[in-house]
């Protein structure tokens, strides 16, 4: 695959991560909308990384690495949050949360 087609394709991804973000009140939807976003991130890097652009051919596929750990662990902390919201509150819809008190 080209790198423009690697591109578009990853704007593509970038731009549905977008608009679920915006769109969507619950929680867990908005976190697989920012999956989504980095994603098209790490294969932004991966693509440039293939079409060798940049100083070093490696640099793409460590931010990528460094992406997807990230996105990792952001998984983890945001989905214990979200348990933890429904526990307190019986809901996980962002907008009927308007404080963080018990």
């Amino acid at each position: 695959m080209t790198l423009l087609g690697t591109l578009c394709i990853s704007a593509i991804l970038f731009a549905l991560g977008l608009v679920t973000f915006i769109t969507r009140r619950n929680a867990i939807a908005v976190l697989m909308a920012v999956e989504l976003i980095l994603n098209a991130a790490a294969l932004n890097f991966a693509a440039f990384a293939h079409a060798g652009i940049g100083a070093h051919i490696l640099q793409g596929q460590v931010f990528s690495l460094f992406i997807i750990i990230l996105a990792a662990a952001e998984a983890v902390v945001a989905l214990a949050l979200v348990m933890a919201v429904y526990r307190e509150k019986g809901h996980i819809y962002l907008d009927r949360l308007t404080s963080l008190q018990g």
